[in-house]
């Protein structure tokens, strides 16, 4: 049975109940005309106020059983993406552990600036699946060793386009596209697939950019090794108001142990 079938169900049978019996009730005594009005009055009232915080109840009840359903729901979509994800590391040949470790260091910067519920949760899919157009690539482009020809390079400047594509045929993942599909735009307006300028792009985009640097730096890929700490730290600072939210790259660094350690799994997010 539907829940509101069975709501509606359980209001009419208390109702006809009430009615029914409190009649009969109110009859079986010898009373004015005026003294039956007015228990007839307080009987409404009372059948009102029972009634709603029956309606209450239910309802109450039905949601909160939606929503442990729908958390679980989120969960296993979650650990099925989370899955993808690690094998498209593999893939990719990235450090182990590369999109938690940015999601992770993502949401925490994205409390820092005050978002919260669901849009901490877009941030959380968005980071997690920001690199889900490379999908798509060729592995000689994907795991070239090497620089790219200017022909490789527009191939891969397309995965931004092509992980908005995927993620928009997908209801619950609309609405954290703003990461996969620009988080290579730049505060000086040079980035791509749009060129976007300073605020224009979206904050989830800026915030994951300057962790996306970081962790890109820190760790070494298969065209690079890792740079040192401090000199990564100069980096960021360097690239503040030319690639990177300058006001962003100032709350990471005023965080910056503290990040790294949720990057690295050594504190907990929350």
């Amino acid at each position: 049975m539907k829940p509101q079938f069975r709501i509606v169900a359980i209001y009419v049978v208390v109702a006809l109940l009430w009615v029914f019996f409190s009649d009969r009730l109110l009859l079986s005594f010898e009373m004015d005309t005026r003294t039956l009005s007015l228990l007839h009055t307080i009987k409404g009232c009372f059948y009102v106020v029972v009634t709603g915080a029956l309606l209450y109840w239910l309802i109450g009840r039905d949601v909160r059983r939606m929503d442990r359903l729908n958390h679980l729901l989120l969960t296993g979509n979650e650990q099925s993406l989370r899955a993808l994800v690690s094998a498209m590391d593999v893939r990719h040949k990235e450090t182990r552990d590369h999109s938690e470790r940015v999601m992770r260091m993502t949401v925490a910067l994205a409390r820092r600036v005050g978002l919260e519920g669901d849009a901490l949760r877009h941030v959380r899919f968005g980071a997690l699946l920001h690199d889900i157009g490379k999908l798509a690539l060729p592995d000689a482009v994907l795991i070239k060793p090497g620089p790219l020809t200017p022909e490789e390079t527009l191939l891969m400047r397309r995965h931004p386009a092509l992980g908005r594509d995927l993620l928009m045929r997908t209801a619950f993942l609309r609405p954290a596209i703003d990461i996969p599909f620009a988080h290579h735009e730049r505060w000086d307006g040079t980035g791509y697939p749009r060129g976007l300028r300073g605020e224009d792009i979206p904050l989830a985009a800026r915030l994951f950019s300057v962790v996306d640097v970081w962790d890109a730096l820190s760790f070494p890929r298969v065209y690079k090794p890792a740079w040192p700490e401090l000199e990564v730290i100069e980096y960021l600072r360097d690239a503040a108001g030319g690639q990177l939210d300058p006001s962003i790259v100032a709350l990471f660094l005023e965080h910056y142990d503290e990040l790294k350690d949720i990057g690295l799994g050594q504190l907990s997010p929350d």
